[in-house]
């Protein structure tokens, strides 16, 4: 399991490869599947172009939070390994954002795992996000649905 913030970008795929090349060779034979989610930043939101945005954290507080969303998803499913990498700091449209990575022995525990975790990130983490737009900068009130 690892679980990193980052100001500088990095290439979610990458990350992927070099991520699971290190995986524990004695489980190797066990993932059956291995299911991802790239988010990337949009260049539009609540009806305006979107230029910039920056993701603002409480160190410590936030890794403290993903740290027990990705313990409750090792119990809720029979999980075996997660990667979660997620940015902060500016961004530029198309930039990734976040990377959720869930292996398990069979595809539904790895899709619930995946999407539980980005639920997580989108709807409770402690984030806040302030978005460049033509009228000025504003703070995104609430997230998009799934």
């Amino acid at each position: 399991m690892n679980i990193e913030l980052r100001a500088a970008p990095f290439e979610p795929l990458v990350e992927l490869a070099r991520y699971q090349s290190g995986l524990d060779e004695s489980q190797s034979g066990q993932y059956g599947a291995t299911a991802i989610l790239i988010g990337t930043m949009r260049d539009a939101n609540d009806g305006a172009t979107v230029s910039g945005l920056t993701l603002e954290h409480y160190p410590g507080m936030t890794e403290r939070y993903l740290q027990r969303s990705v313990v409750s998803a090792f119990q809720q499913w029979p999980l075996l390994d997660v990667l979660l990498i997620h940015r902060v700091g500016a961004l530029q449209p198309n930039d990734p954002m976040v990377l959720v990575a869930v292996w398990a022995a069979h595809r539904a525990a790895a899709f619930a795992g995946c999407r539980f975790l980005m639920e997580e990130l989108k709807s409770n983490a402690p984030f806040w996000k302030r978005e460049d737009t033509a009228a000025g900068p504003r703070w995104v009130e609430h997230n998009t649905p799934g």
